[in-house]
């Protein structure tokens, strides 16, 4: 048994190197750096509790060795949280985890003179890391970040690897105890159990932080791609993909959904007669104004030059005319840096809701019909898809006074 101890604890120090250069490579991307380098530091801890529990038999007094051993593995577990509080969000707690490192390598310094298979001692040795690990799970559950199954399946497994630390003592005396002496450990039944069981937790908990902070990266890589540099808004292709996904999801919730289509007035003079400067200027503006009036899920984007759509979920024809109302009103009267001061920037506004069995792109189309005709009406108003062909062509024919602006 023994030698199948040692196998699978030269297993644990190439894994755990394996692991450190796997989260070094992750670490090279902006979104993972603070995290993944936290975490490369707990399996350089790693491969260093391997080594010196590999070193321990040569030693006639063990004690110092077993003292290290058990501070520096603690250390890779608080070093592990800390990479766990950057990814979450949460203001690592490094005074408490710190000062319970000293307490706990002190329990464990004195402990060595009880009896060797003293339950007082292995407890002292094992509960120090379920409660990292208990830790660990407090993180990822206080974060304010959205979770999804990966991150609760984490907490799922960071539980049971903090489990499995709290009955290896029972598992110890169920076997005969943990060897003789330390120098013994590594041939008593006990220690293959220990080292497979801490393999099969460790990887499983690497590979699953591994697999956490690859989908940040590609959310964030994505996120960029679909993201207008100047705006700070999505970008046309973000855009459609967004809004037919809360188009899809309003339709399944059975509640209304409406898009509301924006184009700036008189675009070309401004950077005609201000300079291009000034044009992003106004841009910036009127985006920021959809990004206050938006809610966490309604979809906002510039879909062209000087072009811009909301797609507002759970919101009725009405509710939108209104919304692009307060919208217009509010952008006409706001003063713009680098323009002068008497000057004010206008847009209009172009709304329809989604009929049934209609897609996103009819949607889009009778917003955009809509917004053709607040540009022919004058500008700076906004005007509304009624829907069928001889409805539109009616209210066009009777539309009297715009419903708001100067045009």
């Amino acid at each position: 048994m023994g030698g199948g101890a040692e196998f699978i604890l030269a297993i644990n120090l190439l894994v755990a190197g394996l692991l450190a250069a796997a989260f070094m490579t992750i670490s090279f991307n902006d979104v993972a750096r603070g995290p993944a380098r936290w975490l490369v530091f707990g399996y350089l801890l790693g491969m260093a509790y391997f080594a010196i529990e590999f070193s321990i038999p040569i030693f006639d007094n063990a004690r110092p060795a077993v003292v290290a051993g058990f501070a520096v593995f603690l250390g890779a577990t608080i070093a592990f949280n800390g990479g766990l509080a950057h990814k979450y969000g949460v203001a690592p707690r490094w005074a408490p985890m710190l000062v319970f490192l000293f307490v706990a390598t002190v329990a464990v310094y004195f402990v060595q003179d009880l009896p060797r298979q003293s339950l007082a001692r292995m407890m002292a040795y094992q509960l120090p890391y379920a409660a990292m690990q208990f830790v660990g799970i407090g993180i990822v559950w206080s974060s304010r970040q959205r979770r999804d199954w990966l991150d609760h399946a984490l907490m799922a497994v960071l539980t049971a690897s903090a489990l499995q630390f709290v009955s290896k003592p029972f598992i110890a005396h169920a076997m005969g105890g943990w060897g003789v002496n330390p120098q013994a450990y590594l041939q008593s039944n006990y220690a293959l159990v220990s080292q497979s069981l801490g393999t099969v937790f460790g990887l499983t908990i690497a590979l699953l932080i591994l697999v956490i902070l690859v989908r940040d990266v590609l959310a964030e890589a994505t996120s960029k791609s679909e993201t207008d540099t100047l705006s700070r808004l999505l970008n046309r292709g973000g855009f459609e993909r967004h809004a037919e996904l809360a188009m899809r999801d309003a339709v399944r919730k059975g509640i209304p959904v409406a898009l509301v289509i924006a184009d700036l007035d008189h675009f070309k003079s401004i950077n005609d007669s201000f300079g291009h400067a000034s044009g992003d200027r106004v841009i910036e503006a009127f985006a920021g104004f959809l990004r206050d009036a938006a809610a966490d899920h309604h979809v906002a984007g510039r879909i062209g030059g000087e072009e811009f759509a909301i797609i507002l979920p759970g919101t009725n024809l009405a509710a939108a005319r209104l919304f692009a109302e307060g919208t217009r009103s509010a952008f006409g009267a706001l003063p713009i840096d680098c323009l002068p001061a008497d000057h004010r920037c206008t847009a209009s506004f172009g709304v329809a809701e989604l009929h049934p069995a209609e897609g996103f792109s009819d949607l889009l189309r009778r917003a955009d019909e809509a917004l053709y005709q607040a540009k022919g009406s004058g500008r700076d108003c906004v005007r509304i898809s009624i829907g069928s062909i001889a409805a539109r062509q009616t209210a066009v024919a009777n539309a009297g006074p715009k419903i708001s602006g100067r045009g």
